[in-house]
């Protein structure tokens, strides 16, 4: 097939985002305009960019591919996203917005010191870092299988329009293409669904009642069974996967501080939450569809279709009409730059904030905007060189590469209740915390499966992988929390107030202003 027309649908709206970006360069003049564009993101925009934050290529692969192989499973975690709305809402919005400037890791250093805000920033920048080579690869792949255009081609013009834009547009061209790209994403999936439901015989009433028939809308195992995912498990990991993404991410703590108000950054957080949910749910009706066209029209499935993975692109490239794949190549590779764009501007406001002012305290703000400037296109270079890899090496050195970051990332969100809901809590017991969690998850990502990377049975890790992330957040709490009853509070916490920087002490101060505003 001629791709020609697909591959000029592709490059217009590349170009567009760099045109984009350069709309906004000239407000970046200043860290705060660079990182939270000076807090003035209209409270839409935002949610629609959390969205697009949270929808990257890798999901236009593997829900569909998960739905195809087998049912909904995947999405009982996103349900949780939902479960966690009211206390963002009420809670982590307003206080992140009211005690920090441009990192959240600037709490972590108020309750327990430099070095837990070190350790808070380096997990959260070696997890996200670990995911973007494998993202851009990823994207680079399957539209390189669709089309047969240069893998290696493709991953250079996206990284290059991707840091591009990010670089001299700031946070404020990273949202705005995100909202460009939410509407691509709607449009994509309206046109994939429209043939999958259309073209079998006897319409959608078909596709579903066959899907129905054999299981295909199931939302997994009621079964309390720790080694497989079941429905329990998937609620613990979701429970606890997007209670770290809302309270410890920079990603999402970034975009609270972007809007007007906080009534409008809830206005936001709602609106993206409550998107995300329904865009996974069409991404597994897509995959669902993809089976029951191949069971109602018989069509014959190449040998080379070896995963499920591979259904949902195969079926575009061999069904969809140019022009109309080149909408849904637009939506991936727009996916897969929305994601690494955030966190390019993440990753450098962290590396700038938590990294640079601390080896060079008195620097100006015109140098520290240099600085993320650099780190932005060294971090996007690193990247690209890390997709690139990945193509030598057929993607082979990723589990070692997942193994390492699970074990350097995790842990956030424990450390953050910990912090935020005891007042006794101390530096000495969250640094004990985060050695039992990092010891703890090293022992379980090395241990797990049924070909684990280190074979130490019968003292393998006996659960299903989904569960490593939960409990490494609940060791670091408990152990914490029993390390801080038996440590000695440091001269620096004993002279401040008992129970500073805790939820507990916010509230009471935020009463008390709300007391006295009425009184005048």
């Amino acid at each position: 097939m001629n791709h020609t027309f697909d591959l000029i649908i592709v490059a217009v709206y590349l170009v567009s985002m760099a045109v984009l970006g350069m709309r906004f360069s000239r407000r970046q003049t200043t860290t705060e305009n660079y990182f939270v564009a000076k807090r003035s993101v209209p409270g839409w925009a935002m949610g629609m960019s959390m969205l697009a934050t949270m929808i990257s290529s890798v999901t236009f692969v593997a829900y569909p591919g998960s739905s195809y192989a087998g049912d909904w499973s995947l999405l009982v975690p996103g349900f949780l996203l939902i479960g966690t709305l009211p206390l963002v809402a009420k809670v982590v919005i307003p206080f992140y917005r009211e005690e920090v400037g441009m990192s959240a890791y600037e709490y972590f250093q108020r309750r327990f010191g430099r070095p837990a805000r070190l350790y808070a920033s380096a997990a959260f920048s070696l997890a996200h870092f670990s995911k973007m080579g494998f993202v851009l690869y990823l994207m680079a792949l399957t539209i390189s299988s669709m089309t047969g255009w240069n893998i290696h081609i493709v991953i250079f013009s996206v990284a290059v329009i991707t840091v591009f834009y990010t670089v001299i547009g700031g946070i404020e061209a990273v949202v705005w293409t995100d909202v460009v790209q939410g509407f691509v994403m709607w449009i994509g999936i309206a046109v994939a669904l429209g043939f999958l439901l259309l073209l079998p015989e006897g319409g959608p009433a078909a596709v579903f009642s066959i899907a129905a028939e054999n299981g295909k809308f199931s939302l997994g195992s009621l079964d309390w069974d720790w080694s497989r995912p079941t429905i329990p498990v998937a609620i613990l990991y979701g429970l606890f996967w997007y209670g770290q993404r809302y309270v410890a991410d920079q990603t999402m703590v970034q975009r609270y501080l972007l809007a007007k108000s906080d009534r409008a950054a809830l206005r936001g957080v709602r609106l993206g939450a409550l998107l995300c949910v329904p865009v996974w749910a069409l991404f597994m009706l897509i995959g669902t569809s993809v089976w029951s066209f191949f069971k109602l029209s018989g069509q014959a499935i190449p040998s080379a279709i070896t995963k499920a993975d591979q259904m949902f692109p195969y079926f575009l490239s061999a069904y969809l009409p140019p022009g109309m794949l080149g909408l849904l190549l637009a939506a991936l590779t727009g996916a897969a730059m929305t994601m690494l764009a955030s966190d390019l501007n993440s990753l450098g406001s962290v590396a700038t904030e938590d990294f640079y002012r601390a080896v060079r305290p008195r620097s100006t703000d015109r140098e520290r905007l240099r600085a993320a400037r650099i780190i932005v296109i060294v971090t996007g270079l690193l990247n690209t060189v890390t997709a690139l890899a990945l193509v030598q090496s057929k993607g082979s050195a990723l589990s070692m590469w997942f193994a390492v970051s699970a074990i350097a990332s995790g842990g956030l969100a424990g450390l953050f209740l910990l912090a935020f809901l005891l007042a006794r809590a101390t530096r000495a017991g969250a640094y004990i915390g985060i050695a039992a969690s990092t010891a703890f998850t090293i022992w379980a990502v090395l241990t797990k499966g049924t070909k684990p990377l280190v074979n130490l049975a019968p003292l393998n890790f006996p659960y299903d992988e989904l569960t490593i992330g939960a409990i490494g957040n609940i060791v670091l709490f408990v152990v914490g929390a029993a390390a801080s009853l038996l440590t000695v509070r440091h001269a620096v916490e004993q002279a401040a107030d008992p129970d500073a920087g805790t939820l507990w002490h916010w509230l009471r101060s935020r009463r008390e202003r709300i007391t006295k505003a009425g009184a005048a």
